[in-house]
């Protein structure tokens, strides 16, 4: 299986990023039974019986796009509709429950309650979709200024700007460029 081009993003953008097109085809890490491994071994999600949570996690991850680019935050809420958060207090330390309606959906209903969460701490306009032409993934854009345009500077970045300098080498050579 070909790496993901974008890696160590939140959780919930990182598994908007398990699917990117490569040479004009969509590949998908999460399709691959090592791929799904990995990613959940990286977020600390593994346990028994990886491949229940594959469907789950596909449905969490058509959610937050969707949710990411059309602003509609039915499907997010649908995962959510699958456990609930038990809050209390032991030995004067606030805990967390969650209590879960099928065990499959905990990395699901994980990166879903991290896209709250994410939501909720994110600088207003620093998630981004990259501006490369054809690039689906997503990024939080910590850079200083906040003016991060593409996913890397080494891939879609760089493919912008030998198209640039391209364009204005075009126009130069034409009459009255």
């Amino acid at each position: 299986m070909v790496r993901r081009p974008l890696t160590g993003e939140p959780l919930p953008l990182d598994l908007v990023n398990t699917r990117w097109p490569a040479d004009g085809v969509m590949l998908d890490e999460l399709d691959d039974p090592a791929g799904l491994e990995g990613w959940l071994r990286e977020h600390g999600l593994e346990g028994d019986g990886s491949e229940r949570c594959l469907e789950p996690l596909k449905t969490a991850r058509a959610a937050i796009r969707r949710s990411l680019e059309q602003g509609d935050d039915d499907g997010v809420n649908a995962v959510l509709a699958h456990g609930r958060l038990h809050l209390s207090l032991r030995n004067g330390t606030p805990a967390e429950h969650v209590e879960l309606d099928d065990e499959a959906w905990r990395p699901a209903w994980l990166a879903a309650r991290a896209y709250l969460d994410l939501l909720s701490t994110a600088p207003p306009g620093r998630l981004r979709r990259c501006d490369g032409t054809g690039c689906v993934l997503w990024f939080l854009d910590t850079s200083r200024n906040g003016r991060r345009r593409w996913c890397s500077m080494t891939g879609c970045g760089n493919r912008a700007k030998v198209k640039a300098h391209y364009d204005r080498m075009t126009k130069a050579d034409q009459p009255g460029g």
